[in-house]
């Protein structure tokens, strides 16, 4: 009958807390049942019980007791989720009660006697209390037990491993066994560390991770999700680890650094899915912030394209080396008043927003760049300004070359004619021995500002390959596609390309610019190259998605297979940091290049699209077209 009252209140309460005086009054009847047992132990011999003292000692302990639950506030926790604080209040309070009820009969000199002997007043405190608390604690463990056993509503299971058998694993089992969207079973941790292996966690084994991560275990173990508990894990064993779980078809989870924890406590909607990004992902990169700062503390600093990608991660990265004022210049009005709001109002960008200028400018319009270098004479210039999609710009070469040769133009004459200490260049990976006119106008591009660079003006060149995540690269183009269920599209099965993070690459050219003397074109180490096939076939298994293709399209205009950094005549030699390496380039005469860029102006203004690439092919010999129309152009060299 009683089990049959128990098992209607946990029901009427399965999404409801239970009401703290059901707790209380809970508490005070085990404290009661506590007393009787403690009692019978110590008068077991008596033959004789005073029933008139009993009561009267009772009475006194139960008001005492009431006293000191109503103070801890003991009864105020959820039973179903009680943990080590609610323990600990348990035992306070019963601590408490019993220094007090000690303290008051020591005070009145009070014993019992039993048989002629003399029984002090705290054995029987003690004896009190200590059961009461081994009372409260089993039942808050059983009403758990009870509630997730017989009363929570049943969902399909789902059996995990957590990798990671330390205190972020134990956290994480605990927040997936309290989960109400799902119901988790952690069969196993796994951990390198071999002290650990053959223990166990609150009684789940821990093993190593090759008796896990193999096709048999999991399989006999019907194991479908790997938690990653190691919110400090190194990025290589990190990407090893996730890539050997996709190879066995398991979805690939990780608990976020402590740092982004809700107050400091973890819950299960906190995990986060393993994402692509995660898989390309370096080691984090170390920048000489003395020699950023020196380069940049004090001074008017501008960037173009600062609400691009690139752009407006260097303008984030900025705020940190105080500049006396920074020059957000780019012509997309809407991204720049995206990128205006969120540095005017977050930290920790907004505690310079007092030096922040937002300016709405074309880097083509020679008139307004000279008004705003007239206006502000900015000291360093960061030019991250350009067309950069290869087709868009194989079928606009005048665009092309008028925003990305010209507009840098443009900026490198103001940033003379008005004393900018530095002038720093992004570049692509694309300028090498370019196949298309992207690529052709940034080599243009990097030619023109090498060879301008003075005492007064050094002009500095980054050259990178592709970031992550930036506007129309393949990644954001593949979630959307996954997002519409499919089919991804890729150009070739064999295209490989080198990609970086974007505030990686930003630091990069931060540190390159402050090292730079003039003249310099930096090479960044971009690591392995990524087939761009094999990246579609990881995001389609981090989805979880079944039957996504994966539809080769062919090559667009003027790509390539692969991405080069160095021209065939370049070679690099080491700098200080491991990742920035400095190219030797060939020297280009100052009087050629601007008759050659004379003629390629001449050129721009016939709007004939084969006179301009002809033009650029004839400044850059080594810009040979691939799967594009201009090829008949190279028939003719």
């Amino acid at each position: 009958m009683l089990h049959k009252l128990l098992f209607l209140i946990a029901k009427h309460y399965r999404h409801a807390p239970v009401p703290k005086w059901i707790v209380l009054a809970s508490d005070l009847l085990l404290f009661v049942v506590a007393f009787a047992i403690a009692e019978i132990f110590l008068y077991w011999n008596s033959g004789s019980i005073n029933a008139a003292g009993l009561t009267t000692r009772l009475c006194e302990m139960l008001a005492i007791t009431l006293f000191c639950f109503l103070g801890g506030g003991s009864y105020k926790s959820i039973i179903r989720h009680s943990g080590i604080n609610d323990i600990l209040k348990i035992l306070i309070t019963n601590i408490i009660a019993a220094a007090i009820f000690i303290a008051i009969n020591a005070v009145n000199n009070q014993l019992r006697i039993v048989d002629n002997t003399y029984i002090p007043c705290y054995t029987e405190a003690v004896f009190s209390y200590s059961i009461s608390i081994i009372l409260m604690i089993f039942f808050r463990l059983l009403c758990q037990r009870f509630y997730n056993d017989y009363i929570r509503k049943r969902r399909p299971r789902n059996n995990v491993v957590i990798f990671g058998a330390g205190a972020a694993g134990v956290i994480a089992m605990g927040a997936l066994q309290q989960d109400q969207t799902q119901e988790y079973n952690v069969v196993t941790f796994i951990d390198d560390d071999s002290s650990k292996i053959s223990q166990s966690l609150n009684g789940v084994p821990i093993r190593r991770v090759r008796d896990v991560l193999n096709e048999r275990y999991i399989r006999n173990n019907n194991i479908k999700t790997v938690l990653i508990a190691i919110p400090s894990i190194k990025v290589k064993y990190k990407q090893a680890i996730t890539n050997r779980c996709l190879d066995l078809g398991l979805t690939v989870k990780a608990v976020p650094h402590v740092k982004t924890w809700i107050n400091g406590t973890f819950q299960a909607n906190q995990i986060e899915n393993i994402k692509i990004e995660d898989l390309l992902e370096r080691e984090s990169i170390q920048i000489d912030n003395i020699n950023i700062t020196r380069e940049v503390a004090n001074k008017v600093v501008m960037v173009t394209g600062a609400a691009g990608s690139i752009g407006s991660e260097i303008c984030r990265q900025l705020t940190q080396f105080a500049p006396s004022r920074i020059i957000m210049l780019d012509q997309a009005e809407s991204p720049l008043y995206d990128l205006q709001f969120e540095l005017r109002n977050q930290e920790p960008y907004n505690r310079i927003k007092d030096q922040m200028e937002f300016v709405i400018a074309n880097v083509k319009d020679l008139r307004r760049i000279d008004e705003v270098f007239r206006l502000y004479k900015p000291e360093v210039v960061y030019h991250a300004a350009a067309y950069k999609h290869v087709p868009f710009m194989e079928e606009n070469p005048y665009e092309a070359v008028y925003v990305n040769v010209f507009g840098t133009k443009n900026i490198a004459d103001c940033a003379v004619k008005y004393g900018a200490r530095k002038f720093v260049m992004v570049s692509t990976d694309k300028a090498v021995n370019p196949t298309n006119v992207m690529g052709a106008t940034k080599r243009l591009a990097e030619i023109y500002i090498q060879s301008r660079s003075t005492l007064q003006t050094r002009f500095v060149t980054t050259r990178f390959g592709n970031v992550l995540g930036s506007n129309g690269s393949v990644i954001p183009l593949f979630k959307k596609q996954l997002a519409n269920g499919g089919p991804l599209t890729v150009t070739h099965r064999d295209i490989i390309r080198y990609f970086m993070t974007i505030p990686e690459a930003c630091s990069l050219v931060l540190e390159a610019g402050a090292m730079g003397e003039g003249g310099d074109i930096f090479v960044f180490d971009m690591g392995k190259p990524v087939k761009i096939y094999q990246l579609a076939e990881r995001m389609i298994q981090l989805s979880g998605l079944k039957n996504i293709k994966i539809v080769e399209t062919g090559l667009r205009p003027g790509e390539k297979l692969y991405e080069e950094l160095l021209v065939t005549k370049e070679n690099t030699i080491p700098t200080h940091h491991p990742k920035i390496m400095r190219a030797q380039v060939r020297k280009n005469d100052l009087h050629e290049i601007d008759k050659s860029f004379d003629e390629l102006s001449h050129a721009l203004e016939s709007l004939n699209d084969m006179s301009i690439v002809a033009c650029m092919k004839a400044i850059v010999p080594e810009f040979i077209s691939n799967n594009s129309i201009y090829c008949q152009l190279d028939t003719c060299k």
